[in-house]
């Protein structure tokens, strides 16, 4: 029950984007459970579009006029996250922080971009799986029936789709790993902006738990502390510090 309170707790501070953050993680992370059905942060993103969002041909024509102009790449990060271009649209929104790199605002577009980036790997992992469960169901079943204490050899044409399909989940994973440790940087790339800023390390420390980077997790989470010590969340934090160093074997 302490740990289902600790992070409703922390999100009542926190600002949208955490009310994503399971999602993506704790369910995407272990069961390839992000994107399999409803609304994702993509679908949200892309939701978000209207007769407003520029051109993806307009904006590159500004980008082009000049490359200096940080508000064209932001335009065409928006245009090409519209049209579901994700990783487009983080080319250039790196470009758009690059040219303000102390745009907090701009940082936290960008690590959600790279949380959906996360939800579409996973998902494609997640399909990758299905269709292995159903185009080569003789590889799992092989796996676990035996005969004679040996497991039975599976037929030549479901190893092979088995092999190519589990390929595509590791490959996948692989993405969304790395996409997951680019949403951590942009965090901390905002946390940089504002080093007394409490609520960006509760920020920072929070999305690098849920991917996993339990180093940066606790620097962030006593950074808070010590900006903090008497915030409303600091018993909270304090107790999730003493879990994350047990877990790493670091100490305080």
């Amino acid at each position: 029950m302490e740990d289902t309170m600790f992070f409703p707790k922390l999100r009542r501070n926190a600002k949208w984007m955490f009310l994503f953050l399971a999602l993506v993680f704790g369910l995407g992370f272990v069961g390839f459970g992000v994107g399999a059905g409803g609304v994702g942060i993509g679908d949200v993103f892309r939701g978000a579009g209207g007769s407003g969002v520029p051109s993806i041909d307009d904006a590159e024509e500004r980008v082009s006029e000049n490359p200096r102009d940080a508000e064209a790449f932001r335009d065409l990060a928006t245009a090409h996250q519209t049209e579901g271009n994700t990783d487009d649209a983080i080319e250039a929104l790196e470009s758009f922080v690059a040219l303000k790199p102390k745009n907090a605002a701009g940082l936290v577009d960008l690590a959600s971009l790279y949380l959906i980036k996360v939800e579409e790997a996973q998902r494609r992992a997640q399909i990758a799986n299905v269709r292995a469960a159903y185009l080569a169901p003789g590889a799992s079943i092989s796996s676990i029936a035996q005969f004679g204490g040996r497991p039975l050899d599976a037929d030549a044409i479901s190893s092979a789709v088995n092999n190519q399909l589990s390929q595509i989940v590791q490959t996948e994973l692989g993405v969304a790993q790395q996409a997951a440790a680019l949403a951590v940087d942009a965090y901390k790339r905002r946390a940089a902006t504002e080093p007394r800023n409490a609520l960006y390390q509760l920020e920072l420390a929070q999305t690098a738990e849920s991917a996993s980077d339990i180093t940066t997790a606790v620097a962030a989470y006593e950074k808070f502390l010590d900006l903090e010590p008497d915030d409303p969340n600091a018993v909270d934090v304090k107790r999730r510090l003493k879990e994350l160093r047990a877990q790493s074997g670091t100490t305080g």
